[in-house]
């Protein structure tokens, strides 16, 4: 990579740790801003489930002691070793979605040739009331937050029955550490989909959850509702997360997740054309979702113990489930991992009957190795169709030559839905 400055991982940290940003999906929902801060609780504990609520007191930020030194060999056979330093070029303003007038884009821009890109116009918001128009043709554009639409490529649910795809979005964040430690302590691994604004301010952050045994996936560079955004918009928000956790880890995610589940059939295209498989969360029959809703206590609009109660019925909702689930949940705030550690964790591992807790991948019993291209065994996925080879660092360099996939033309079929069950056929495609 030709990349122009080399900053030391602790020395990133150093210069965001001041400006510890939000998520603007998370900022919206938040009420006025008050003019003082909330109290803050010199305590180590977990708060009471009643007290966790928006205003309650704060806790400091836990500092982040490294554990893994640069160059050291990941737990995933085959991958390469940790980068020897965070190497940073320039990089996107944070939490914007980039330009795409960048060279970088332009590259990119290349791996959508030979695709059919279908030719849907973006949304006015990630919702039906936000594009009566785009909502009136919802079940022809696929568009899964407006109507619940899904199809045969996208991971909305695990095979089999009991098995629980437990997954943590928008982080990295400095409350990731105490999850990693609550999820080491009780032996579970989950799947981070990872913002790449957050990526580089903590870095060190994804490096553990990485080495830690955890899943790590695509989760665009800004957090936008993806089909508002231009065909080269989404391309520049995947491309550079992409380049972010590649640039940190030293692999590549061949899975994502799109903010909000906001996804239709050209942010499909585009996603799978440029090597990553869509991952959603499950939904149930009457169009209820495996959300932990802990993101509405984050945004001020529901409590802890509201929350916990949307838990408890994911629960009993996937004991009932004909197939496993994939639920969603957040580590970006410490409201939302104070959730996770003090209460929702406890409670999936002690429920009966017993729930399976796996990352994604493994619930979809997927070859570890094929969720990142440096280590991808599968001749089919990712495809490759540009006779030049794949550049994810966008430098002018091949990061991955033409595969065995070359030439083929992805078309996404045009169903309004399919089964669940169905579902499990897609691990073919990995």
């Amino acid at each position: 990579m030709k990349l122009h400055a080399i900053v030391a991982l602790s020395a990133l940290q150093l210069a965001v740790a001041s400006a510890d940003k939000l998520n603007p999906r998370h900022a919206k929902r938040q009420p006025p801003a008050t003019t003082t801060p909330p109290p803050l609780d010199t305590s180590t504990t977990i708060p009471p489930l009643a007290h966790i609520t928006y205003g309650m007191p704060t806790k400091v930020a836990p500092v982040f002691q490294a554990t893994h030194t640069p160059g050291a060999k990941p737990p995933l056979a085959g991958a390469p070793n940790i980068p020897g330093a965070l190497v940073l070029g320039s990089w996107p303003i944070q939490d914007k979605t980039p330009p795409t007038d960048s060279p970088e884009v332009q590259k990119w821009m290349k791996e959508l040739e030979g695709f059919h890109i279908p030719d849907l116009a973006p949304t006015k918001g990630s919702t039906c009331d936000a594009d009566p128009a785009a909502a009136a043709n919802s079940a022809a554009r696929g568009w899964w937050t407006c109507g619940g639409h899904i199809r045969s490529t996208d991971i909305v649910a695990c095979p089999d029955k009991l098995n629980w795809g437990v997954s943590f979005d928008d982080g990295p964040s400095p409350y990731s550490t105490n999850l990693l430690k609550k999820l080491d302590e009780k032996d579970v691994k989950v799947t981070f989909f990872v913002v790449g604004s957050r990526v580089i301010e903590r870095p060190n952050i994804l490096i553990e959850e990485y080495m830690s045994g955890h899943e790590i996936s695509v989760h665009t560079w800004s957090h936008s509702a993806l089909t508002t955004l231009t065909t080269e918009q989404i391309v520049a928000e995947l491309g550079w997360t992409r380049k972010a956790i590649r640039t940190v880890l030293g692999v590549t995610p061949t899975t994502m997740r799109p903010p909000k589940g906001d996804i239709d059939d050209r942010v499909r295209a585009i996603s799978l054309a440029m090597g990553m498989i869509p991952i959603l969360w499950t939904s149930t029959p009457d169009g209820g979702k495996f959300d932990s809703n802990d993101w509405r206590v984050a945004g001020g609009i529901a409590t802890g113990p509201e929350s916990y109660q949307s838990f408890e019925g994911l629960m009993n909702n996937g004991s009932n489930f004909p197939t496993g689930f994939i639920t969603l949940q957040h580590d970006l705030f410490e409201i939302t991992v104070d959730l996770a550690i003090g209460y929702t964790l406890d409670a999936a591992i002690a429920h009966q009957p017993k729930f399976e807790l796996k990352p994604i991948g493994e619930c979809m019993n997927l070859p570890a190795g094929n969720l990142y291209r440096e280590t991808n065994q599968n001749a089919t996925f990712p495809y490759t169709n540009t006779s030049g080879g794949v550049d994810i660092d966008g430098d002018g360099s091949v990061d991955f030559g033409t595969g065995a996939g070359a030439g083929f033309t992805n078309t996404i079929p045009f169903w309004s839905s399919i089964s669940l069950v169905g579902l499990a056929i897609f691990g073919a495609l990995l």
